[in-house]
């Protein structure tokens, strides 16, 4: 009795793995690449699949990874005519995360980022370059800590195809950017902490 019952959930339990193992070919999307491939129209970021990080130089020896847990961004572009895209994103400063409380209300603080004075930072694209079929060059103002400067985003258009989770049209966006810190007014402890910051963002953007 006990080896038919050890048998049945082993029988069970591989059912239940097959079972989910189909679910998840299910629920892949066709994923169509190049940006031409892709739909046109405006859409927002999906906040559950999106990751803004930042990385720079910690006393010549290593980098120093963080990321901000709040933001949102909107998208407007016509694959056929790429240069007359849009996108307006909002970066929380307060919602920085370098995985230790007591750094983080450090750098909340008036001589790093003064999220008090300057809650947020703001992004908004002025021209679009298409470099190839899968990436473009947004330039734009970066307002950050009450100063606002131009700066350039290397986008990679991952693919899009239809969420089956969510039963709208999704594409997949990568950007990466960086520039000085002590050109927003962010110079505390240049050069020891370098004065270059690395920006990636990882997003998901769902058509409206």
């Amino acid at each position: 009795m006990v080896i038919r019952k050890s048998i049945s959930l082993t029988i069970a339990t591989l059912m239940l793995a097959l079972s989910l193992s189909a679910c998840g070919y299910l629920i892949q999307p066709k994923v169509k690449t190049g940006i031409v491939n892709l739909k046109p129209g405006s859409y927002q970021i999906d906040p559950q699949h999106t990751s803004v990080l930042f990385k720079i130089n910690h006393m010549g020896m290593s980098t120093f990874v963080g990321r901000f847990n709040s933001s949102d961004a909107s998208l407007e572009f016509d694959p056929a005519h790429m240069e007359n895209a849009k996108l307006s994103a909002v970066i929380n400063i307060a919602s920085i995360d370098v995985n230790n409380k007591d750094l983080e209300e450090t750098l909340r603080g008036s001589s790093w980022f003064d999220t008090e004075k300057y809650p947020q930072a703001l992004f908004e694209t002025t021209s679009v370059q298409l470099v190839d079929q899968t990436h473009a060059k947004f330039t734009g103002n970066l307002n950050l800590h009450g100063v606002s400067a131009p700066i350039v985003l290397d986008v990679a258009f991952n693919g899009g195809g239809e969420n089956m989770l969510t039963g709208r049209y999704t594409i997949g966006f990568t950007a990466t950017t960086h520039f000085k810190r002590s050109q927003f007014g962010i110079d505390y402890l240049v050069p020891a902490v370098a004065d270059e910051v690395n920006v990636e963002v990882f997003a998901e953007f769902q058509k409206r």
